[in-house]
């Protein structure tokens, strides 16, 4: 059986995308990089600059309606997480982290709560700040994600 496995990368704050550029030349695969206005990617026809129109959600909704089983999608956004896991897509974080379908209604709910206690006045901060070990938890991770596909075709 022969996976088309796509990646579709939510670039704009995306810290990790020469790591994505670099596995997936690897493994020869797709890559679609998809944004609200143009960067620089590699020259290569295995990547693909998507510049979406200017507009809330706009990359969020190319990506998901795309994506699909067999594919996987780099985020950080839970609610497109939520609809490409919905999709079928597995959905890996900057981080490192994946979102599963047993796990995404629990990261909405965490998002939803931090929002609102930001919108609040409760949490001034930001986030901890990405370091060389959550490029490695990501690195990792994607390439056992693309492996799993290989192997099962989801």
């Amino acid at each position: 059986m022969t996976v088309l496995l796509e990646i579709y990368v939510d670039a704009d704050a995306c810290p990790v995308k020469d790591e994505v550029y670099r596995v997936a030349g690897r493994y020869q695969l797709k890559v679609f990089v998809v944004s609200n206005g143009w960067m620089r990617i590699p020259e290569t026809p295995l990547i693909e600059r998507v510049v979406v129109t200017e507009g809330l959600d706009r990359a969020d909704d190319w990506i998901a309606e795309r994506s699909g089983t067999g594919d996987v999608v780099i985020t950080a956004d839970v609610p497109l997480a939520d609809r490409c896991v919905k999709a079928g897509a597995r959905v890996i974080a900057p981080n490192g982290r994946p979102f599963t379908p047993d796990s995404i209604g629990a990261d909405l709910a965490m998002r939803n709560l931090m929002t609102e206690l930001r919108e609040t006045g409760e949490i001034r901060s930001g986030g901890r700040p990405f370091g060389k070990q959550d490029r490695s938890r990501f690195l990792q991770t994607l390439d056992t994600a693309i492996q799993a596909i290989r192997r099962t075709g989801r």
